[in-house]
């Protein structure tokens, strides 16, 4: 078990339209998790003279529209007490995040989704994907337009493989459900038929297989929510594409998972899973970063 976080949780903020999602649940984890709230937006920083020379004027006025962020952010708030607000140069929006988290020992970091997205879905942008290259931290996406506030469900889900990262994913969750006092609900999903085995093994052999896989996954969930201490946790098997199955996890209020999918259950969640769940789901995600 790892030491409760202490550190400040980081909201990343733009004039897209998950803003204000991003920093509701920013607020929501910052309260719970007892930790300060810092409020970031980020513009160009100035770069060395020569062919990729930025105009002095438009870096002013870039920072001029980072403060209105910030100005805007504040009065979505509400303006409380206790939450510092900061204006970043960098050469991009993920690397000043990034710098910002390590920087002051993030206990999380959120930011919204791309406003390319349809309303209710979550659409990762670039920054977000980038921000899931070797954070420091745990990562959060907001979907604009969220249909419950955080904390609404009263539930927190896992997308649950028996790999170190799928165990560092549930030790995150579990450490929110305390806070909260809801329970968990691990998920593992097998691919169905032609999904989950390799072509032309036959009939037989794809039965075979998915039979055993089922006892294996059932097992690996059972004792992982045992191993859970002051938390109910519920677990199930299901059976589908695992991206729509997981994006489609509406019961939840967040949902956490691993960066990746090695390990006994790689067929579980075969990489690149995390990416792409960040485009579907229709609920805030928390990426971990992969166990050490």
């Amino acid at each position: 078990m790892t030491a409760p976080p202490t550190g400040p949780v980081v909201v990343g903020v733009d004039h897209g339209p998950a803003a204000a999602d991003a920093l509701a649940l920013g607020s929501w984890a910052a309260r719970l998790l007892e930790v300060p709230l810092i409020v970031s937006a980020v513009h160009p920083a100035p770069s060395a003279l020569g062919s990729g020379r930025i105009d002095a004027e438009w870096i002013a006025d870039r920072h001029r529209a980072a403060e209105e962020v910030l100005a805007g952010a504040r009065a979505t708030l509400g303006d409380p007490t206790g939450v510092e607000y900061r204006v970043l140069a960098s050469s991009s929006a993920a690397h000043g995040l990034h710098d910002l988290a390590e920087q002051v020992g993030a206990a999380l970091l959120v930011v919204g989704s791309s406003s390319s997205g349809p309303a209710a879905r979550l659409f990762a942008g670039s920054t977000a994907e980038r921000l899931l290259a070797g954070s420091v931290c745990p990562v959060a996406i907001a979907p604009a337009g969220m249909p419950h506030e955080p904390g609404a469900l009263g539930r927190i889900g896992v997308a649950y493989v028996d790999t170190p990262d799928g165990r560092a994913a549930l030790d995150e969750a579990a450490r929110l459900a305390r806070r909260t006092g809801s329970p968990l609900l691990l998920v593992t999903v097998v691919a169905r038929g032609d999904a989950a085995v390799p072509f032309l093994l036959g009939d037989d052999a794809e039965r075979a297989f998915l039979d055993t896989a089922r006892e294996t996954y059932e097992e690996a969930l059972r004792k992982a929510a045992e191993s859970v201490p002051g938390v109910r946790a519920d677990w199930e098997l299901r059976s589908g594409d695992v991206v729509e199955t997981l994006a489609d996890l509406a019961e939840v209020d967040v949902l956490f998972c691993g960066s990746r999918g090695y390990g006994p259950a790689r067929r579980v969640l075969l990489g690149g899973v995390s990416t792409r769940l960040l485009r579907r789901a229709c609920r805030p995600v928390v990426v971990v970063p992969r166990a050490a």
